[in-house]
């Protein structure tokens, strides 16, 4: 939900309690046993307390930001636990171009993907309207746009997971989709972006859900907590109302949850979003966005 993004691709780290990679075409050595998870905008806030959680219960972590520093400092944090591992890679979701690499570069690098979780974000509460480096209405760019091409880029992977899943981190923050203003070039305001680009998510969500079932892949989608105490909130102006580990708890729940596929949470209970989620069209006008934007086929 609230976890800050914009991030710069460069430096990978070495995964914690492996050998120390030569450079980028070094590849992570991950035993057969472990679950292999990914979590975006994980270093920092919520994404980086479910990394945590993740590799205490012994998985293989690949944790995702825009700075070396913290995404270091994290797989340090990982390794020194002394149960699960982690690697760092970055990419900047405001550009499409970066997931694909970052997508490539996972592929490149692992067998497999078990669990996908979303969580990168980014809320810009005052001033103008800022676009990505695609053109495209920013926060719809960083928190719908990346997490849909990067999810159908890592598919082939997730296909031979173990239980795969996906998870995405979406918010009770809900602003109906203007399918004639999807870029909201007029009446802009960050509360509409950001509640656009989060009821995107569920939308997503329940159509992936439905495409999926088939191959056997869960998909679900929830609001973890209201205004957890993370930088994004603090630097905002906004009075803290919940703690980051209320919010882990929330997608710990829907990573482990035996709800049925496409379900939408509020916390750890299964709640009911916006009306636009449940009208078959509004899905099918985002489908046709999203595609002719990613250039997912």
């Amino acid at each position: 939900m609230l976890t800050t993004l914009l991030v710069l691709a460069l430096a990978v780290a070495a995964p914690a309690g492996a050998p120390q990679p030569s450079g980028a075409a070094a590849r992570p050595v991950v035993p057969t046993s472990q679950r292999i998870v990914l979590v975006t905008g994980s270093t920092d806030g919520l994404g980086r307390d479910v990394a945590r959680r993740l590799a205490a219960d012994g998985a293989h972590v690949i944790i995702h930001g825009r700075n070396a520093e913290r995404g270091k400092a994290v797989v340090d944090e990982i390794g020194k636990g002394g149960k699960g591992s982690a690697r760092f890679y970055q990419a900047d979701f405001a550009s499409l171009a970066e997931v694909r690499r970052l997508a490539d570069e996972i592929t490149r690098d692992y067998p497999r993907l078990d669990l996908l979780v979303n969580n990168a974000g980014v809320f810009i509460r005052e001033g103008e309207r800022q676009v990505s480096k695609d053109g495209h209405e920013l926060t719809f760019a960083v928190n719908y746009l990346s997490g849909y091409l990067l999810t159908y880029k890592l598919l082939p992977l997730i296909e031979k997971g173990r239980s795969p899943r996906i998870v995405n981190v979406s918010s009770l923050s809900a602003a109906p989709i203007d399918f004639a203003d999807v870029m909201i070039e007029r009446n802009y305001s960050g509360n509409r972006a950001y509640g656009q680009s989060k009821l995107s998510q569920v939308l997503f969500t329940i159509d992936l859900a439905a495409e999926l079932k088939p191959k056997g892949i869960v998909v679900q989608s929830l609001h973890p907590a209201t205004y957890m105490d993370t930088t994004m909130v603090r630097s905002g102006g906004m009075t803290p109302r919940s703690t980051v580990a209320e919010g882990a708890d929330a997608v710990m729940n829907a990573i482990a949850t035996d709800a049925p596929s496409g379900t939408y949470f509020v916390g750890q209970k299964i709640g009911t979003p916006h009306a636009q989620a449940a009208d078959a069209d509004a899905r099918r006008q985002l489908r046709e966005v999203s595609k002719k934007l990613t250039g997912v086929p």
